[in-house]
Order: C-alpha cells, then structure tokens, then sequence
C-alpha cells in the first residue's frame, strides 16, 4: 500500500487509539491507549506500517527479532519485504519441545534488530535484548512503531541499544476529545 507518513499515522490513530483509564505494563496508568493489534490485524495498515519501517532497518542486519506476541507480525512482514530471517522471541523459553527463548531464524553469533510494536519504559524490550545477547546475539538497534516517550529510549540506551521509532507520541495527531 502507498500511502503517505502522514496518512499513516492518521490511519493508525484512527484504527487504534483509545480512550479510558488503562494500566500499561510499565505499571503506570493512561488515559490514552493504542491498541496495537487493531493496527496489527489489517493487511493494508500492515503493509503500509512495514513499507515505512524498511528503510529504519539498519544495513547488515542479519536477524529480525519479533519480541511476542506484537513485535512478531510486525517482522514477519518486514522479513518477507526485505529478505531477511525472522526470530520469534518469547519472554520465557517454553518448558517443553526445544525449550528455546528465540525460534526460527538462530541469532547466535548474527546481528539482531529487535522489533515491537509500542514501547512505554521498554522494560520487556531490554530484557528481551538481554536473553537474545545470552543466546549469543548482537544486539545494538530496537525499531518500534510507537514511542510513547516513557523513558523507553533511555533504558535501552543505558543497554547500549538504539531505539528507532518510526512514530513517537508526539508526532501522532491528536484525536478530539469524544463528545459528551
């Protein structure tokens, strides 16, 4: 889908912003929400949302990270247009089967760019970027598509990785307010 940055980010407001009283998992709580999977679950915004985030990958990348369950459509998509191998990252190695924490493509030994959805904190981001640096991956760069500018781009700087977002709160526009 062509479609311009700035009809993106109306298409995504539209498609998933809420409003109400939410408890987000840094702990913290908003009455803005973005319900990532409303945008996550229509090909055309898909689509568009990897058309955009393609270029922000960095050169040399030889894995896509998806972190679960956001981050994981998000490279798949990514993986088909580019080309390269996806991992599936869980936040806990399953007990059973391969008891693995990545799955797909191996990340040990390969640069690795992890790949979510919507950051707060970023806490789930650096500890999954801890987990993939334990299995042996280099890790150095994180792409979402929003920052909700909470600190998220800071904890991950203080791990030595790069948050790229390719839309940050403040550059969504903003929806009226519902009517009473």
């Amino acid at each position: 889908m062509d479609m311009s940055r700035e009809a993106l980010a109306d298409a995504i407001v539209q498609a998933s912003h809420l409003r109400g009283q939410f408890l987000l998992r840094s702990g913290r709580t908003s009455t803005e929400y973005f319900d990532k999977y409303r945008f996550e679950a229509s090909p055309a915004l898909l689509d568009a949302i990897a058309h955009h985030l393609a270029p922000l990958v960095p050169a040399g990348t030889d894995v896509l990270a998806g972190l679960e369950l956001g981050g994981v459509p998000l490279a798949v998509v990514l993986s088909s247009r580019l080309g390269i191998p996806t991992a599936f990252v869980r936040k806990t190695a399953k007990q059973y089967g391969t008891c693995r924490l990545a799955e797909g493509a191996e990340v040990g030994g390969r640069r690795v760019v992890v790949i979510e959805d919507v950051v707060t904190s970023g806490g789930q981001v650096v500890t999954s970027v801890g987990d993939l640096r334990q299995e042996g991956a280099l890790v150095e760069s994180a792409l979402c598509v929003i920052d909700r500018q909470g600190g998220g781009a800071d904890a991950l700087a203080s791990a030595g990785v790069e948050l790229t977002a390719l839309f940050t709160l403040d550059q969504l526009p903003r929806p009226a307010a519902p009517r009473s």
